[in-house]
């Protein structure tokens, strides 16, 4: 799955989504649907809330691309509207009056199916102690270590302040480290970053 910042869309298709073109928004669609649906996944727990926001997503995107300055890649611009969206969920009243339906992250349809290679069990037991970080927490994780988000950003985002991001990082890295570190296949100095 290309990372947002592999995603090169060509000035023609950008201008083509810009003036309202359904084959261009098709085509955008189809380059970024999913590195979206990726980063959705890892903010939320349930993969039926990851699509739901995936088409509120592209539906925002629909509303809005005449707002679309350009003054950042589209990607990207998408990608801002991903995460605001996860966001918004996680900062609900309705998603916090559920979160106890998710206390046993380790049900079938919450990992990715297990690969052929060498990194699959690092990854699977990766994904298996992140799943078990609160909704926030890992939120805050997936933002800072994988997006590069500064905590001052991650604060704005959730309506708190850049040091609620700090110490919930720092928290999350000490779980996980206590976590993984119980997986004899993993390696000490393994980033927790994906490739």
């Amino acid at each position: 799955m290309p990372r947002f910042c592999d995603i090169a869309l060509p000035e023609s298709l950008v201008a083509s989504v810009r003036a309202g073109d359904p084959d261009a928004l098709e085509a955008v669609y189809a380059a970024t649907a999913g590195s979206v649906y990726t980063l959705l996944r890892r903010l939320v727990r349930r993969p039926a809330i990851a699509e739901e926001l995936l088409q509120e997503t592209f539906v925002d995107v629909l509303e809005h691309i005449g707002a679309y300055e350009g003054r950042c890649p589209l990607p990207a611009w998408i990608r801002a509207i991903a995460v605001n969206r996860a966001l918004m969920h996680l900062r609900s009243p309705w998603h916090r009056g559920l979160e106890w339906l998710d206390k046993d992250p380790g049900g079938p349809d919450r990992l990715p199916a297990p690969r052929d290679d060498v990194h699959a069990p690092l990854d699977a037991g990766l994904e298996r102690a992140l799943m078990t970080l609160p909704a926030l927490t890992r939120a805050v994780v997936w933002l800072h270590d994988v997006e590069g988000l500064t905590h001052a950003d991650i604060g704005f985002a959730l309506g708190k302040t850049p040091s609620f991001s700090k110490s919930r990082l720092s928290r999350a890295h000490r779980r996980l480290r206590a976590l993984l570190g119980r997986d004899a296949a993993l390696v000490e100095g393994t980033p927790c970053t994906p490739n």
